[in-house]
């Protein structure tokens, strides 16, 4: 027996399992490459359409609209990535910027809505209506105009006839790649987790348009930053994505508030803190629910968790194995714990367990400016002009 209580059988077998453990690593990091290459040469005819589209807008064969004559500012904020880059906080961070003081329009395509061509918003408008995030956004800020419209032209166009007043500003959320509207000002998102510049485009990586795209942006803001980044990172990513003058660079990070109860009136609100000695069974249906994930898990002693795809409807199946998931959670304090985004959908669902609505919360999320958050604001209420 070794002095460290371990023999030297258990310590090989260790041994072993560690082994084994570097080499499927290092076998999934050989397969992905592989595959890489393999998807490569698609990625290449991918990039060739999308450079020649973004060719016919800058010749003006193809024709981008601006709306400047109308009076009202467009401002576009999106992502050239798959995937999620914090679209709709940001767009909530301009609403609560805006609102106050102007009147202020959320155009979306709605993406998963069950609806098609225009639809604008009413206090009744559901999720399968107009889709999650508008639902969202409209349920947070209910006095302002959202309206959702896969053509944004024609979006702009109806709302500029159909709602009185006129909106001052038209915020577009996700539309950095809808080149039919040449907006006032473009924000562009980039995960910090996911650089472009180190990325591939589609299929090998996740990039829908070359990275040279950026330079379409006024601003650029890093998002989903560690908390604790250190400024030397701000000026490595800086010199990495390599902007122009012309061009504004900010970092912001995920700020989340307290559990909220899903069914107010079933529930309670609970302290992030006092929930430290539960068992939480995670759902989400999100992009990328790993930092979502990292952060619970610093909440909870024990964490399970349930991956759906982005925007899942969830089914009568889903929720019979998620009332069996919490049913085998062993500790008496226990928790669900979902996405303000899923929660949007589930609240919605008849078919949502009786039996769970009690139990569930979520954590509703905003962003919050790491460097250059008041030159991000003044740049915004320039390009709007006083009121």
């Amino acid at each position: 027996m070794f002095s460290n209580g371990f023999s030297k059988k258990s310590g090989l077998r260790s041994t072993h399992r560690q082994s084994r453990g570097i080499v499927a690593s290092d076998l999934r990091m050989r397969d992905s490459l592989f595959i890489k290459i393999l998807l490569y040469p698609f990625s290449l005819i991918y990039g060739a359409v999308v450079i020649f589209r973004n060719w016919l807008f800058n010749i003006k064969v193809l024709e981008s609209k601006s709306y400047r004559a109308s009076g009202s500012k467009v401002i576009c904020v999106g992502n050239i990535t798959m995937g999620g880059t914090g679209k709709t906080p940001v767009t909530e961070y301009l609403v609560r910027l805006l609102k106050d003081n102007y009147s202020v329009c959320v155009l979306s395509r709605g993406y998963k809505r069950k609806t098609s061509g225009f639809v604008l918003s009413s206090g009744k408008s559901l999720p399968r209506d107009i889709g999650d995030e508008p639902y969202q956004i409209k349920q947070k800020f209910p006095d302002i105009t959202l309206a959702v419209d896969g053509n944004r032209c024609r979006g702009i166009e109806k709302v500029l006839s159909d709602v009185k007043p006129r909106p001052d500003v038209f915020l577009l959320d996700d539309a950095f790649q809808h080149r039919y509207v040449t907006p006032d000002l473009a924000i562009l998102l980039i995960d910090y987790n996911r650089l472009i510049t180190d990325d591939l485009l589609f299929p090998a990586g996740n990039l829908r348009e070359p990275a040279k795209s950026k330079d379409r942006a006024q601003i650029v803001v890093v998002t989903k930053c560690p908390a604790d980044i250190k400024p030397i990172e701000f000026r490595i990513i800086g010199k990495k994505l390599k902007l122009y003058p012309y061009q504004s660079l900010h970092f912001t990070t995920t700020k989340y508030d307290e559990p909220k109860a899903l069914f107010e009136g079933n529930g309670k609100v609970v302290k992030a803190d006092s929930i430290s000695g539960y068992e939480a069974l995670l759902l989400t249906g999100i992009a990328n629910p790993a930092p979502f994930e990292e952060y619970v898990r610093k909440l909870v002693k024990n964490v399970e968790m349930m991956n759906f795809s982005d925007h899942h409807n969830f089914s009568k199946n889903d929720y019979s194995n998620i009332e069996r998931a919490f049913g085998k959670l062993s500790s008496e304090k226990k928790i669900i714990i979902t996405t303000e985004k899923d929660a949007v959908r589930m609240k919605n669902d008849p078919n949502f367990p009786e039996s769970l609505k009690n139990h569930i919360y979520h954590i509703p999320m905003s962003v919050s400016f790491l460097y250059g958050g008041e030159d991000f604001d003044k740049q915004i209420l320039k390009l709007c002009g006083k009121k």
